[in-house]
């Protein structure tokens, strides 16, 4: 990068810290640190809830998912504006009236403490691991620019948020991801805007989605029915809506965006302004993926866009990446050569171009099965990188592509969108670990000012161990995948819990408890077997934590209701 290039991602970056620190000075409480006294708008819930959502993976890897896979990812969030509808009629109302700090309190008062527990665990496990995920997305970029280790740019990352978020608690963090997301939306739509004008030979806009269209890119809505295929619109709607209510009707880290709103009318606007919000975003995120093949199918692209990674094939496997080279330089042109010619015989109408298409999509084939003997050889080394560069491909084109200033602006974003939505996570794992855990089997009552050094000392704790998971994340793939993944193993089963809470008055602690544990089991196995894609353990978690708990009705009647 160039020198302007630093100046301007070391000045953004260092003035969201000191804003993020001036904002949250003198919490005296943890009311205030927890919760942001309760004081927040609809607005700052609205882009708290998506800045939470959009993290850093969405920015870095969802281009290089639509590069890869077309923009079929899309269909993940078809659930959730439903899911919205469900939470503001259900959900806001119950956390607002009992005034809790996490949304498992409310778990205590229907159930008994060991379900609050168990299910606050289970938020902290899968939360902690995402979260640390979450920091090794912008560690990419510090270690591609730097040319450093990538556990280095794990520490430095992880340890720069802290500052705020350790000091400013739930003002600062609402505050900097206003702040944020402004930077976030503007830059991303001037990248989008960029990739076009920088097209090659004077390509147009329809010109490139014509090609992305034909190569398969632009498959938004795919309705063949698979229960193994990942994203299809099935699974989007049904499996989408049972990820979405859990994660945002049970996941403490968006649960604690909307319960820091004045009142239910300003936390009901955030959260359905986002479901209507969200989707339209997404595809505008995914599309810039699509127009990126379009730009490398008109002009060469790189062997593999992990440049390390390759350096080392190259520096260990001379011969081979050299055979490699000369195949992907004649199938490069030829693909380039063939786009272009695609392009013309378009504008002339001409008989031919079907064929044309034909030996394109051949093309296109025989790039991507060069471009996975890449990959196996690489991941076949004892070179200790990501399994695939999906994570890659929008982070080359910004460092070869856009102007001066551009790209520091461009890397200071993704840190930015990281930032949001690991320091909500931090104090929403500070939050349950200390009022769901650590007062619960603390020996004795704390006071105010005991309790805010607690939440401090927890928010610390928790960023080490995110520290430590992006440590171990290198293997994961794409990462946008991985951490949805990662999430469904866990909120099918936390979401059940609440449903039974919400909707089954006679089913009381000891009989959910049991049934929880057993859902997570099976989900856990239904993953292992490969039985289903990942968006359904979704709902499989829910029902089955609601049929264990009524068969186990049938066994075990309870003497009184267990309904508070």
């Amino acid at each position: 990068m160039s020198n302007i290039d630093w100046a301007v991602l070391i000045f953004t970056l260092f003035a969201v810290v000191a804003y993020g620190v001036f904002i949250g000075r003198g919490q005296k409480s943890n009311a205030s640190y927890l919760k942001a006294d309760n004081k927040m708008p609809w607005y700052i819930v609205l882009l708290g809830i998506m800045a939470t959502q959009a993290s850093a993976i969405t920015f870095l890897s969802a281009p290089g998912q639509a590069y890869t896979d077309g923009m079929r990812f899309v269909q993940y969030y078809f659930g959730l504006p439903l899911a919205m509808i469900v939470i503001c009629i259900t959900f806001i109302p119950i956390f607002q009236r009992l005034n809790v700090y996490t949304a498992y309190e409310y778990l205590e008062n229907r159930f008994d403490k060991k379900t609050r527990v168990l299910t606050s665990l289970l938020f902290l496990f899968s939360r902690g691991l995402s979260t640390g995920i979450s920091i090794y997305a912008p560690s990419i970029i510090l270690s591609s620019v730097l040319n450093w280790n990538i556990y280095l740019t794990n520490i430095l990352t992880g340890g720069i948020l802290l500052i705020y978020t350790y000091v400013g608690g739930a003002k600062a963090i609402a505050h900097t991801q206003k702040l944020q997301f402004l930077i976030i939306l503007g830059t991303m739509a001037f990248a989008g805007y960029l990739l076009v004008q920088n097209m090659p030979n004077g390509i147009g806009f329809k010109d490139a989605l014509y090609l992305a269209g034909k190569s398969g890119k632009l498959n938004v809505i795919t309705t063949e029915f698979d229960w193994k295929d990942k994203y299809n619109i099935w699974s989007g709607l049904i499996g989408g809506f049972f990820l979405a209510l859990s994660y945002f009707g049970t996941d403490q880290s968006q649960v604690g965006r909307y319960i820091t709103a004045k009142d239910n009318t300003n936390a009901k606007m955030g959260l359905l302004l986002n479901g209507l919000v969200k989707i339209p975003m997404q595809f505008a995120i995914l599309l810039i993926g699509a127009l990126l093949f379009a730009f490398f199918s008109l002009k060469p692209a790189p062997i593999y866009f992990n440049e390390r990674s390759y350096q080392y094939l190259k520096e260990t496997q001379p011969q081979q990446a050299a055979a490699f080279e000369k195949e992907h330089s004649t199938l490069e042109q030829k693909f380039n050569v063939q786009s272009k010619h695609i392009l013309e015989e378009k504008e002339k109408q001409s008989p031919s171009l079907n064929n044309l298409i034909a030996d394109f999509k051949l093309t296109q084939k025989q790039v991507k099965e060069l471009h996975v003997r890449v990959e196996e050889a690489i991941n076949k080394s004892n070179y200790n990188a990501e399994k695939t560069d999906t994570n890659y491909i929008f982070l080359y084109f910004v460092k070869n592509t856009l102007p001066v200033g551009m790209i520091g602006l461009l890397f200071a974003v993704i840190f930015l969108a990281s930032w949001g939505s690991i320091s909500a996570a931090l104090n929403s794992l500070a939050a349950c670990s200390l009022k769901d855990v650590h007062l619960i089997f603390g020996k004795k009552e704390v006071d105010d000012e005991t309790e805010l050094k607690y939440s401090r000392l927890h928010t610390l704790a928790w960023g080490i161990f995110s520290i430590a998971v992006a440590m171990f994340a290198t293997q994961m793939g794409s990462l946008i995948e991985a951490v949805n993944v990662l999430g469904s193993l866990f909120y099918g089963p936390i979401l059940g819990i609440f449903l039974v809470a919400f909707y089954f008055k006679k089913i009381n602690g000891p009989l959910v408890f049991i049934a929880a544990i057993l859902s997570e089991i099976a989900v856990i196995a239904v993953y292992e077997f490969d039985i289903v894609s990942f968006l359904w353990l979704n709902v499989i978690g829910a029902f089955a934590v609601i049929l264990f708990s009524l068969i186990g009705l049938l066994f075990y009647q309870p003497k009184t209701s267990a309904g508070k």
